[in-house]
């Protein structure tokens, strides 16, 4: 990009037309981009340089891949006659005309900020501030316009303003920094305090190129939390916009474009610095979820330091007004009645450490699943063959004989129990959040009746969340585009990453608990040798563990560490 203006070989013609339009970019103290209204789209633009003038050129980095090239550094004043257009005329509304179209389309004219010819001309106010020269040999004498840019030239040279003052103009070059050693170390030193910025270009409505002051790093960030659509690169150069790529890099743009901002550098991934832009008009990641520009996603959203339920919400009032991306969204609730979404049941029985029954007020038993969390699980278990040998099929009989999860896998008695102390009898909010699918048995995998998948709260408190703090849980891990989760799934992984930092349960590096339970409820002969024992302790503690009829129990008794069948006694008195 030429930082000339009003080039000496090309003729002038008749001046078009006064024309309007909003200054997008400001290329240097000569150039600018305008654009045009939006109309279901993002406007046409085109761009003006201004005549009779030239400014210094900008610093330009060395084409990539092509050795021979080299960095090219500010010319002096430069970066400050782009920076004077930059705050007068970024977002504002201007008139121009153009004098001069050379022969490869580009155009030279005059520019007014404001509706009209009686705004501030551009080109005076830089001649006039010492950050531009005159173009004196193309000037015609009889030309009033050239006759007071020459007049504001020689005021400025009087008083010595800018590229006129003393020294040269070499402390105005700036030290760009185009590349990081360290990234991490980089994102680290900032401590999470917001750091000043220009938005020098937008790749898409979440990446920009930003120049961080007052140290002139130029820097990729991604917008740390969400996705926006992107433009794939095809084989041929060229590129292809995703739906929707081309509106959301627009809305960013408009808003956030060469404008001053705060970046809160909040995280490195790949070389590239995850962040949160911030604009007195508002944090524009929440803008573009909730215009359905973007999405959230999980792996970066860990990092957002603004609040992740504000990007939560703002995604969910997209999908709520089904706007651009989500337009043909579905809710994973949207078959149920509200009554069937959130409702108040009593707790009857603890089936596992992620499943409950409870008691609705209809009398009815509904088996509910906390959502997005999965129960310790026996890692070490070996995956079942589809067609094991003989053998095989006898070992793992006598496997599954001896084999009690509730015991035998890691924390899930712990689990169970947590639950079964703080739940049972008691009265729960069941927020519904998914429906999860039966699925069929599959090649090591078993099959899966219809789930009902709830967040559970008594007194406030989120049970699966509180699990997984213990470290009695983990946290399932979803593809980007698969909305069946937790609405308080940012909470489960918040809870996961302090269960780990904390060594709790699963995560601890200690031996694991173990339940050496003995099994005597179908061994007469081991329960008559037991029966004694119990007689002479005479009140015992046991938890119910299985209701095999109205007189016929399973208990678990916890100081006898043993489980046993218990018949209730019955007594007849006749009259």
């Amino acid at each position: 990009m030429a930082s000339v203006s009003g080039p000496a070989q090309t003729a002038p013609v008749p001046a078009s037309p006064l024309q309007r339009g909003i200054v997008k970019m400001v290329l240097s103290g000569c150039a600018i981009i305008v654009r045009g209204q939006p109309r279901g789209g993002p406007p046409p633009e085109r761009q003006i340089n201004l005549s009779n003038i030239r400014a210094g050129a900008i610093a330009r980095r060395a084409a990539q891949g092509q050795p021979d090239t080299k960095d090219i550094p500010d010319e002096p004043w430069a970066f400050q006659a782009r920076e004077f257009l930059r705050k007068k005329l970024i977002g504002k509304e201007v008139c121009f005309t153009v004098e001069i179209k050379t022969a490869i389309g580009r155009e030279y004219g005059m520019v007014y900020l404001g509706k009209d010819t009686t705004g501030e001309n551009i080109a005076e106010s830089l001649v006039n501030e010492g950050l531009a020269t005159v173009r004196r040999e193309g000037i015609r004498g009889n030309n009033p316009e050239q006759a007071r840019l020459c007049e504001l030239e020689d005021q400025a040279k009087a008083s010595k303003k800018g590229m006129w003052s003393e020294g040269g103009g070499t402390h105005t070059i700036r030290d760009l920094k185009y590349t990081i050693e360290n990234p991490r170390n980089f994102v680290d030193s900032s401590h999470q305090k917001p750091v000043n910025a220009i938005i020098e270009h937008v790749r898409d409505g979440s990446v920009v190129r930003a120049l961080l002051l007052p140290d002139y790093y130029l820097v990729t960030v991604m917008l740390s939390g969400v996705k926006c659509p992107t433009f794939k690169r095809e084989a041929d150069g060229t590129e292809t916009p995703e739906p929707f790529a081309a509106e959301a890099k627009f809305f960013t743009e408009s808003r956030l474009l060469q404008r001053d901002v705060q970046i809160i550098l909040e995280s490195c991934h790949n070389q590239i610095i995850l962040g949160t832009i911030l604009h007195p008009n508002g944090n524009i990641t929440e803008l573009l979820l909730k215009e359905g520009f973007a999405r959230c996603v999980d792996w970066s959203m860990a990092v957002y330091t603004q609040g992740a339920e504000k990007l939560r919400a703002a995604e969910r009032s997209a999908k709520e007004r089904k706007v651009r991306m989500w337009k043909d969204y579905v809710a994973p609730t949207a078959n149920l009645d509200q009554k069937d979404r959130q409702f108040v049941a009593k707790v009857m029985q603890v089936v596992n450490a992620d499943a409950l029954v409870v008691k609705l007020n209809s009398g009815e038993y509904k088996t509910i699943h906390l959502s997005s969390i999965r129960p310790p699980r026996n890692e070490g278990e070996p995956t079942t063959h589809p067609n094991p040998p003989i053998c095989i099929q006898e070992k793992n009989k006598d496997r599954d004989k001896r084999f009690r999860p509730l015991y035998d896998i890691p924390y899930m008695f712990e689990a169970r129990e947590f639950l079964r102390k703080k739940l049972i009898g008691k009265k729960v909010n069941v927020t519904v959040d998914y429906i999860r699918a039966a699925t069929g048995p599959g090649e090591g995998t078993p099959a899966f009746s219809e789930r009902t998948c709830a967040t559970v709260t008594i007194g406030g408190i989120n049970i699966a969340e509180a699990l997984v703090s213990k470290g009695l849980a983990t946290v399932i891990r979803y593809r980007q585009d698969d909305d069946q989760r937790s609405s308080h799934y940012d909470e489960l992984l918040a809870a996961e990453a302090r269960a780990i930092k904390n060594g709790k349960g699963l995560h601890s590096k200690k031996e694991v608990p173990i339940h050496r339970v003995a099994d005597i409820s179908g061994e007469t002969q081991k329960a008559k040798q037991f029966l004694p024992f119990l007689q002479r302790a005479g009140r015992s503690e046991a938890v119910v563990e299985y209701v095999f009829s109205g007189s016929r129990l399973k208990l678990y008794m916890p100081k006898e560490t043993c489980l046993i069948t218990f018949l209730l006694a019955v007594s007849f008195e006749y009259h």
